[in-house]
């Protein structure tokens, strides 16, 4: 007869031998004589235990086996199997992820003693119901978007993460191309954030996808993420481009090689204003391509109409390049200036040809690096995250250390 029991942390399975003096016979054949000593049952261990409410997320689920080894584990939640992984010698299984919060988990575990017999037990708890919750508000780049070899990953969080160790952990990056690279957080613009990036530029043509399994993670005090998240996008060819403040030309190549060059003007300088800047010097340094505007209407910071220097214009093809008003754009006064001499607001002024064919050519997240001005690039301007140098970036991780894709 067998019975099984679930009492507690534990759900022990055992065989009761019968009345008969007779022989018995094992599965080989051999028979056994009467009062041989019956092999031991196996038992379960549920950890959390049947009946628990209130477990902890982070701890996940462990199983073990007694007297046995385990043969087969079924976790599931809402249907779906739950991945984990059985120990070398089969006595353990240990689930891969934290658990979701205010969760009902179901369990069915078979196990096998020596003598080859199995039995099976069961065990259903529920998780904690978190004092707050996390979750991701917004990801950068958008799903299934095509994107330059210098783009990052921006994640950004409804609440402060004090736990940032166990979040970054949670943040898996894939990619076709193994990329060595990192994460850094910062409170960027008040918001919790979290940016990954590439030790280089990312290879062309391959696909990058982040898978978030924050469910259950614990992110602070009373905060635990609730819901997990997978975006993937692709990286198109390579697109760098090389603009001198003191040649006032820009380079573009596409994969290695020079498809396309013409004359600019850059910020003039003149206008230093109460913060210190001069805000018509354009800025030096690496630069990554953030958005695209057909027509896009331009007033300089900090001056209102009647100021002098005041302007107000609506300037066509228009790709933005930083947060403090930098486009590479059309230009609409002298044209005289392009290709010889810097006499633009701070943006890179180009011909009406060449500033149509970059806007379409162009992807979010191409490179253009700047150089031979006096004003340098903020990493928190736009998407300046590559004017860190890679020690610099490392010690913005939680974990001081880079990771492989």
């Amino acid at each position: 007869m067998r019975r099984t029991w679930v009492a507690g942390a534990t759900a022990a399975v055992v065989l009761v031998a019968g009345c008969s003096s007779s022989p018995s016979v094992t599965k080989s054949g051999t028979e056994v004589s009467p009062g041989k000593e019956t092999p031991a049952p196996a038992t379960v261990v549920f950890n959390p235990a049947d009946g628990s409410k209130g477990a902890k997320p982070e701890k996940g689920i462990t199983i073990k086996a007694a007297n046995g080894t385990l043969e087969n584990v079924e976790a599931n939640y809402k249907g779906k199997p739950i991945p984990g992984e059985y120990s070398g010698d089969k006595l353990t299984w240990k689930t891969t992820w934290p658990l979701a919060p205010s969760t009902t988990y179901k369990i069915t575990a078979t196990v096998k003693n020596a003598a080859g017999q199995q039995s099976t037990a069961t065990s259903k708890f529920q998780t904690l119901k978190p004092a707050d919750n996390l979750v991701i508000t917004d990801v950068t780049p958008m799903a299934g978007e095509k994107v330059g070899v210098g783009m990052p990953i921006i994640v950004r969080f409804n609440r402060s993460v004090t736990n940032k160790k166990a979040v970054e952990n949670a943040l898996v990056v894939k990619s076709t191309q193994s990329t060595v690279g990192a994460w850094y957080w910062s409170m960027l613009d008040g918001v919790q954030t979290a940016i990954f990036r590439p030790k280089k530029f990312w290879a062309a043509n391959q696909k990058v996808a982040l898978d978030a399994r924050l469910a259950g993670v614990k992110a602070g005090k009373g905060l635990y993420g609730t819901t997990n998240l997978k975006k993937s996008f692709k990286i198109g060819d390579a697109h760098l481009i090389n603009i001198s403040a003191t040649t006032h030309r820009a380079v573009v190549k596409k994969n290695g090689k020079v498809v396309r060059t013409w004359g600019v003007s850059l910020g003039s300088g003149g206008d230093i204003q109460t913060d210190g800047v001069d805000h018509l010097v354009t800025t030096s340094g690496v630069h990554l391509t953030m958005a695209h505007s057909r027509l896009e209407r331009m007033r300089p910071p900090g001056k209102k109409k009647g100021d002098p220097g005041w302007y107000d214009e609506k300037v066509p093809f228009a790709t933005r390049i930083s947060n403090s008003g930098e486009y590479i754009h059309q230009n609409m006064d002298d044209p005289s200036c392009l290709g010889r001499r810097n006499c633009s607001h701070g943006c890179v002024r180009s011909p009406s040809a060449d500033a149509e064919w970059f806007f379409t050519w162009s992807y979010r997240g191409d490179p253009v690096t700047i150089t031979g001005t006096n004003r340098k690039l903020d990493w928190t301007n736009g998407w300046g995250f590559w004017q860190k140098s890679w020690s610099q970036w490392l010690a913005g991780s939680a974990n001081k250390k880079p990771v492989t894709t």
